[in-house]
């Protein structure tokens, strides 16, 4: 089904990493415009939004949650627009704390609990603080998202459903009239979401993640439109296909401490191929989800050795 039928445009914005666009949405409603995520603030963004709302009066920018490629313009395109702004107050909070100073002054001490060489530690942190430019100036949030809250996109109504995991606060919207998804980064067709713990937010990010599946896989969701990649039909077949994926990685990453590892020690073995200095911040997040999840299972230990985190079963 095209979404031009649910009053839904598909604003494909392109990202400078290996994962090269977010998909954001425009939607009209009575009284003006929707605009559904934002992209990062940057010159391509601010002029692609340029050319799609001109003309236009836009009353809300409804954030899904606040990772760069989705938060990063909403507080530019708010000054432009004066429109409302409405996300979880937890992501909410973590939006306007992560590219703070002192939170990427603390990555430093993270990065040596997970045992992290100085000199990519070093180069991890300047590309988070090269980020700040991308996520500022942050936006006047209006409006809190709440589990079970309706909201009107385009031609519908859809429920608001809060699915942390990807992020401590991040929501799906859900049609009930036509079983059909805004599954945002939680569900996507091609690859897995990024899962990833830095020693702050929800200590199981991973549990909680497939505590989310769980919750989308009762709906039984026909249609399935995700922030990155192509929309598609059957939610919890992909599901399947996903949770599938977390439990042979669970298996890998216990291979991976057999012995004892650090966090960035199991990283080398589960991620193998080159990784730039961005992809490794998300390759030892997700190593440390994967890691914290089995340990609060029960199946390893972790214990202070060096002044660095050492997981063995």
């Amino acid at each position: 089904m095209l979404l031009e039928e649910y009053g839904l445009k598909l604003i494909r914005l392109d990202l400078p990493f290996r994962l090269n666009h977010v998909n954001c949405f425009l939607a009209e409603g009575e009284g003006g415009w929707k605009v559904i995520d934002a992209g990062l603030h940057n010159p391509p963004t601010v002029n692609r939004w340029e050319q799609e709302l001109a003309g236009k009066k836009v009353t809300d920018i409804l954030v899904t949650h606040y990772h760069p490629d989705h938060f990063g313009y909403v507080g530019g395109l708010q000054e432009i627009t004066g429109a409302r702004v409405s996300m979880t107050k937890i992501d909410a909070d973590a939006g306007m704390e992560s590219w703070q100073e002192h939170s990427i002054n603390k990555l430093q001490d993270n990065y040596a609990l997970a045992g992290i060489p100085t000199d990519t530690a070093s180069q991890m942190t300047t590309n988070t603080n090269d980020f700040v430019s991308l996520v500022t100036p942050y936006p006047k949030v209006n409006h809190y998202f709440e589990e079970g809250e309706i909201v009107e996109i385009g031609k519908y109504e859809y429920e608001v459903i809060v699915t942390p995991g990807h992020s401590d606060g991040m929501v799906n919207f859900y049609n009930k009239e036509k079983n059909m998804l805004l599954s945002t980064d939680h569900i996507l067709p091609k690859i897995t979401p990024n899962i990833s713990y830095w020693f702050h937010g929800d200590a199981n990010p991973l549990k909680r993640y497939m505590e989310s599946l769980e919750k989308i896989r009762k709906l039984d969701v026909d249609f399935v439109v995700p922030s990155h990649g192509k929309p598609f039909h059957g939610a919890n077949d992909r599901i399947d296909e996903i949770k599938a994926h977390h439990d042979e990685r669970l298996e890998q990453t216990l291979e991976s401490i057999n012995g004892g590892a650090t966090i960035h020690g199991s990283c080398q073995k589960l991620f193998q191929k080159e990784l730039t200095v961005h992809e490794t911040r998300f390759a030892i997040g997700e190593t440390l989800a994967h890691l914290e999840y089995l340990r609060y299972e029960g199946e390893c230990k972790r214990e202070m050795r060096d002044g660095k985190y050492w997981y063995y079963t």
